[in-house]
């Protein structure tokens, strides 16, 4: 696969909430297009405030870009809004399996097609996309989100996403609470996307084994700061990396903060 030009750079990012509590002291990452780019750290490393950050949604929360630069196809972040940022292409999926829980599967669906303005045909076309990727959100597209597993809950915050045919997909632990055989599904499908679509994907990881083996390079945050970047076949064998700046034991091969509970 050739990677092709920076898409997303966090330059010496530095971030704040309420102008007074440091979350970020100095990230730094790229992004390239065709390019599946894992961020990885502990609990509390940074990574959700990193994403929210490249996302325009900080504000939201009383937090502000202190520092460095974010820059999203050759333009400031922080001067577009996130529904700017939408319908150019950066879309992320929340840590938590956001769903519309009163709405169906489809029905949820539907909505990331309408940030595009699709009509009826081309929204059938691209249910039909995602049925195909996610086949058991089919068999539960009539049945309200909320009253699905956590896997189909992902899957379905994960497909909203893409019915708005981003350029940059961007997840935050999306493996968080899953059982492991649906979290291997789920990046396999990413897998897929990159490899057949070119869709370039950040993803937010506790889970370093999985994250490792399906991205092409990585990042590892530690307490707000980037401490490491590489290729993720460089890192995937280290284990003093898992056990320095991902919270395992030296020797670990498995990703232990996850707890899978939910299929």
């Amino acid at each position: 696969m050739t990677i092709h030009e920076v898409l997303l750079s966090l330059d010496g990012v530095e971030a704040t909430y309420n102008h007074a509590i440091r979350a970020l002291s100095g990230v730094s990452l790229t992004v390239r297009t065709k390019e599946i780019v894992a961020l990885l750290g502990a609990n509390g490393a940074g990574k959700t405030t990193a994403l929210k950050a490249l996302s325009g949604l900080l504000p939201a929360e009383r937090g502000q870009i202190a520092a460095g630069s974010i820059v999203y196809d050759g333009e400031d972040v922080t001067r577009r809004s996130p529904a700017e940022l939408v319908r150019a292409g950066l879309v992320q999926v929340l840590e938590g399996r956001h769903c519309f829980r009163s709405l169906t599967v489809e029905d949820n669906l539907i909505v990331g097609g309408q940030v595009r303005g699709l009509d009826r045909a081309a929204l059938r076309s691209e249910l039909e996309r995602i049925y195909a990727l996610f086949p058991r959100l089919r068999d539960r597209r009539r049945i309200p989100a909320g009253l699905t597993s956590g896997g189909e809950q992902q899957m379905t915050a994960i497909g909203r996403a893409l019915m708005a045919r981003p350029r940059l997909l961007v997840l935050d632990e999306p493996s968080m609470g899953l059982a492991p055989m649906v979290v291997e599904g789920i990046f396999a499908a990413l897998k897929r996307l990159n490899r057949e679509e070119g869709l370039s994907i950040l993803v937010a990881e506790q889970n370093s084994t999985v994250a490792l083996r399906h991205a092409d390079r990585a990042s590892v945050l530690e307490t707000g700061r980037t401490v490491l970047d590489g290729s993720a076949a460089d890192l995937r064998d280290r284990d003093d990396i898992k056990a320095f700046y991902l919270g395992f034991g030296v020797g670990s091969s498995t990703a232990a903060a996850t707890t899978p509970t939910a299929a």
